[in-house]
């Protein structure tokens, strides 16, 4: 019987295999200890800083390192330094009062988030503001309940205003040229609960041209109250080549009075009213219009299929100027015309009824 051998390994192996495992297990309490620490709001991305309430007072953090600021009760003062210092501020659930109005002044993709979040206006304004549109662009406000506060898009282009429930206000959004043009701006799924004015698009003032074309208001909601317009666009406006779809506007609740649906004094040239409806509740209506046409309206839109006018109203659509109304895929009904009927088998006499739709209208290049 032979004996059993072993296998038996060289000091000289064992001293290399006895190195590589110290630098392994070096490397790895090197790679431990150098790990970057982690700041709690690194799954917020895209944003600068995080805005959160603790009891009366307002925490900023910084994303970047964690860092936290107590505001001391002032949340207009923390988000308008989260927006000096960085670019986008999320604001989590809670309810904010504002002091002072918030500026984005001449900035590109700046973003103000909300969690559902209340914001208590006190009459103050989120302005997002350029000297030129060309200075401020792209930016986002969305997931807010604005109570008695108002965004004022000034001198920007291509905006977004999304998820947000407005209650309360004077106005709600209002558009504004005040220096050179505000066009491409998005009105996204937004309700208005009790606003005099949902969204105004202002006459423009100093070097400013009209021009708030090339923009959106959809799916959104309007609840109007007394003496209230749910869309004003005022003289020298320009709401053109633009879009009104799948919109609603409540109005004649509880005996109101004096309320108009889409106020026109300004221009919606070639801008389509699409999938609007027009609900009154009114039992006797006083002054109640969808749509009215003031007398430097220049021109009306066009209103294309799915647009209603349900319930009671003055008129439904208020000319007193004679005004143009176009329309594509809709039907329109004219009325209060004298034909004469003749009497003994005579005819009455010869009457000539003229309707001349739009075939073509003027370009207006801007």
């Amino acid at each position: 019987m032979q004996p059993k051998s072993k296998i038996s390994m060289s000091k000289r192996v064992f001293a290399v295999i006895l190195a590589i495992l110290l630098a392994l297990s070096s490397l790895t309490v090197y790679l431990v200890l150098e790990r970057p620490s982690v700041s709690p709001y690194t799954g917020v991305l895209g944003y600068d800083f995080v805005l959160s309430q603790k009891g009366e007072n307002y925490l900023l953090t910084d994303v970047t390192n964690g860092s936290t600021t107590n505001m001391h009760e002032n949340a207009s003062a923390a988000i308008n330094i989260a927006l000096s210092k960085g670019n986008s501020v999320y604001v989590e659930n809670g309810t904010y009062v504002l002091n002072q109005d918030i500026l984005i002044a001449d900035k590109i993709d700046a973003k103000i988030t909300g969690d559902y979040a209340t914001i208590i206006g006190n009459a103050h304004r989120i302005i997002i503001y350029g000297d030129n549109y060309t200075d401020s662009q792209y930016a986002t406000v969305s997931g807010f309940i604005i109570t008695n506060g108002t965004i004022r898009v000034e001198n920007s282009f291509g905006t977004t205003i999304s998820d947000m429930t407005f209650e309360n206000t004077s106005t709600a959004i209002e558009m504004a040229n005040t220096r050179s043009w505000s066009e491409d701006t998005q009105i996204d799924n937004c309700h208005f609960i009790n606003a005099t004015e949902g969204i105004a698009f202002r006459t423009p003032t100093g070097t400013a041209t009209g021009s708030y074309e090339s923009s959106t208001i959809n799916s959104c909601f309007f609840n109007i109250n007394d003496n209230s317009v749910g869309i004003n666009v005022e003289q020298s406006a320009e709401f053109s080549d633009s879009e009104v779809q799948n919109v609603r506007m409540w109005m004649g609740q509880d005996g109101f009075t004096n309320q108009t649906g889409i106020l026109v004094n300004g221009a919606m040239d070639q801008t389509i009213l699409s999938a609007v409806v027009f609900e009154s509740f009114a039992a006797i209506p006083k002054n109640m219009f969808a749509i009215e046409l003031g007398q430097t309206c220049n021109p009306a839109p066009l209103l294309d299929s799915g647009v209603n006018f349900l319930g009671n109203w003055t008129t439904d659509i208020h000319n007193p100027y004679s005004k143009w109304v176009y329309g594509t895929g809709s039907a329109f009904e004219t009325t209060g015309i004298n034909v004469p009927i003749g009497l003994n088998g005579q005819y009455g006499a010869t009457v000539s009824i003229k309707e001349l739709p739009s075939l073509s209208t003027r370009p207006n290049p801007k």
